[in-house]
Parts: C-alpha cells; sequence; structure tokens
C-alpha cells in the first residue's frame, strides 16, 4: 500500500487526511520488516525520501546500538499485538540522531503493523545533559568530601607527632619565660587543631553515607602506613607490634575507612599503655564464615566495660579520667561509624590492668 492509493468512501478520506496532516510519525509496516506506507512527518523528520525509506529494512535506518532491543520488542509485538512507550533511536539522513517514542498494534490478519511515533528528541537530549551534569556535579562533591576527609585524615599524622615531641620537651629545663610561654602556646595550639580536625572527621563521617570505593587492601600495607605516620609515638613508646595476616591478608574495604581504623586503636592503644610497661599491640585477622575479621589486642591499662556500658562507642566519652592522658574521646566513636556504615560489627573485651581487645567484623564485599 502506498500514499498514492485513494479511498473511495467519506470515512476513508477522513482517516487519509488524519494520516496526511499529522504532527506525529504515522507509518506501515509488513511483518517482513519493512516500511509500506509512511506520512508526511515521517520523511520530514528522518529526512529520507519515500522510495528510500521503502528500499531498505526498517531496521537500517535504526542506531545500531538500538538494534537488538528494537528486534526484541518487534518480536514481543508480533505476538502480543500491542507496544506502547517504547523509545529508540533513528539516524537521519544527515547523520543526526532522532529519538522516537513507540505505540504499535500488530494485526495478524493483515500481516501489518499500524505505529504512531513521537519525536521526543529535544526531551531526550536535556534528559541525557541533565544525567551527564548531576554524574559531574557527583563526581565533583565526591572528589570534594575525599579531598576533605585525605587532607583531615593526613593531618592528623603529623599532628600525632607533633603532640609526641611536644611530650618530650622538659619545660623545666626551659631557663627563658618567654621561650617557655612561646612553646606551651604553641602546644596548645598543636592540640586545639587536633582537635578540630578529629571533629570535622566525626561530622563528615556521620553524614556521610554514600557509597564509597570499596577495593582489595592488604592488611600488611595498611599497618605500615600507619606505622609510618606514628613512626616518632612508636619509637619514644617503644611499641611492640606482633601480627599475623596469614589466613585473611586482605579485605574490600574502604581504604580511608580502614586507614582510620588501625590508626585510631593503634594510638589508643599506645595512650591508655600502663606505666612503666612497653606497650605489646597483638593484631591478626582471620576468615569467620564468609566473612573476615580483624583482632586488635593490647596489654594496656584496659576499660571498665561495666561502667562504659552502652556509651563506649559514643562522642566524647573517656573512660580514663588521669590528667596525664590527652584523650579526646573520638577515636573509638570514629572507629565504630567506619565499622557500623558498611554493615561489620564491631565487640570489645577488656580487663583492669591486663589489656583490651577489639573484633571487628567486616561484610564481605565485592570490589567496586
Amino acid at each position: 500500500m502506498h500514499t498514492e492509493e485513494k479511498f473511495t468512501d467519506k470515512s476513508d478520506l477522513n482517516l487519509e487526511y488524519f494520516f496526511e496532516l499529522s504532527p506525529d510519525l504515522m507509518c506501515v509496516a509488513g511483518f517482513d520488516g519493512y516500511f509500506k506506507k509512511v506520512n508526511p512527518s515521517f520523511i520530514n523528520t528522518l529526512g529520507y525520501t519515500e522510495a528510500e525509506l521503502f528500499a531498505k529494512p526498517i531496521s537500517e535506518f535504526i542506531v545500531q546500538a538500538d538494534r537488538a532491543i528494537t528486534k526484541s520488542k518487534r518480536e514481543n509485538l508480533l505476538k502480543s499485538n500491542l507496544l506502547t512507550h517504547f523509545e529508540n533511536r533513528y539516524q537521519h539522513k544527515n547523520g543526526a540522531i532522532i529519538w522516537l517514542s513507540w505505540s504499535s498494534i500488530a494485526l495478524q490478519n493483515e500481516q501489518v503493523v499500524y505505529a504512531v511515533a513521537k519525536d521526543v528528541t529535544v526531551k531526550k537530549n536535556i534528559e541525557i545533559e541533565r544525567n551527564r551534569l548531576l554524574q559531574t556535579l557527583n563526581e565533583t562533591n565526591k572528589d570534594l568530601k575525599h579531598f576533605n576527609y585525605s587532607s583531615s585524615h593526613d593531618l592528623r599524622s603529623p599532628l600525632s607527632n607533633l603532640l609526641a615531641l611536644h611530650q618530650l620537651l622538659d619545660d623545666s629545663a626551659i631557663e627563658n619565660p618567654e621561650v617557655a610561654e612561646y612553646i606551651a602556646l604553641l602546644k596548645l595550639s598543636t592540640q586545639n587543631l587536633n582537635e578540630i580536625i578529629s571533629s570535622y572527621m566525626e561530622k563528615w563521617i556521620k553524614k556521610d553515607r554514600l557509597i564509597l570505593d570499596l577495593i582489595e587492601i592488604k592488611f600488611d600495607d595498611v599497618l605500615n602506613k600507619t606505622k609510618n605516620a606514628i613512626n616518632e609515638l612508636i619509637r619514644k613508646d617503644q611499641v611492640i607490634f606482633l601480627t599475623d595476616f596469614s589466613e585473611a591478608p586482605s579485605v574490600v574495604y574502604s581504604p580511608d575507612y580502614l586507614q582510620s581504623i588501625f590508626l585510631n586503636i593503634i594510638t589508643n592503644a599506645i595512650k591508655y599503655a600502663r606505666s612503666g610497661v612497653s606497650p605489646i599491640i597483638r593484631i591478626s585477622s582471620k576468615k569467620s564464615g564468609n566473612n573476615v575479621q580483624l583482632i586488635f589486642s593490647d596489654n594496656g591499662i584496659g576499660i571498665d566495660l561495666e561502667k562504659a556500658g552502652e556509651n563506649l562507642f559514643k562522642l566524647h566519652q573517656r573512660f580514663n579520667p588521669s590528667a596525664e592522658i590527652d584523650g579526646k574521646g573520638i577515636g573509638l566513636y570514629l572507629v565504630y561509624n567506619h565499622v557500623t556504615s558498611l554493615g561489620g560489627t564491631i565487640d570489645v573485651s577488656s580487663q583492669l590492668n591486663v589489656g583490651t581487645t577489639f573484633i571487628i567484623t567486616f561484610k564481605v564485599r565485592k570490589q567496586i
């Protein structure tokens, strides 16, 4: 059936006008995959002549990437007789991409498909651009968060060394009162900066529950990085490390989160060591069912778990009021949030003047 065919009665004439004047793309296609009839809007939108549209299979006008899904939808249409709101891309004669939204009905007896399409190219291009901008904004926001977190995290290492150096200074040996005052102010400023950075890190972790970059990380690598970051503190307190990661050498996790877990638990073990006893920190890993466990044990002053109760991992909680120990009650809060935010658990056992053990169970994840 071609456009030059004439309708004989009045109803046919009205339908012909409707077909010819419609702003939507209308066509009749055969079950053989060829156009049989197209209206002027179809020709104007795609830029091909009627003869060109009839000469090749319909699939050859469709963008290559959409041909498979179009074929599948067409096969379903021929079985179910109806298809609505299907979008695919056609290639204009000049190479431009045209997005069409189809509604079609198949007539088995006549072996033809009647179809109407709307040109939704402008809407789709706006949608694609919007999604591109949202993706760019999301990546920028993600980079900024990573920069903020990394900067604060990296600053904590030299700050820990500065605090350790301050502890080594013998204020009583400084004879010049002005120099002693400057050193005292420098120490106070360092402590305040450390507290501010720790607080900012805690706020970001609390708010940020977006998907993180999860990669496979070796426990040995994280431990070495942590030891390098606080080497002055380790040297001063003569810390002994006993490690065994042979059973479970790695875990898929957030690098920043895992680094913070190591840093906070290890610095706590050093900070809360028993007087006159060199800190011994045992770190091991093992498989637990389908999950991985990381165990930290120390020989420090311990925690009164009965007294601490449910406040153990809450913000600004201190369970040893000794003025000699500079604790802000942030470290365990950060560790708890790092672990639980990714579906893990953390258990604690402790005995006063014997030591503390943390068992962290990581929920096994696939690398993103």
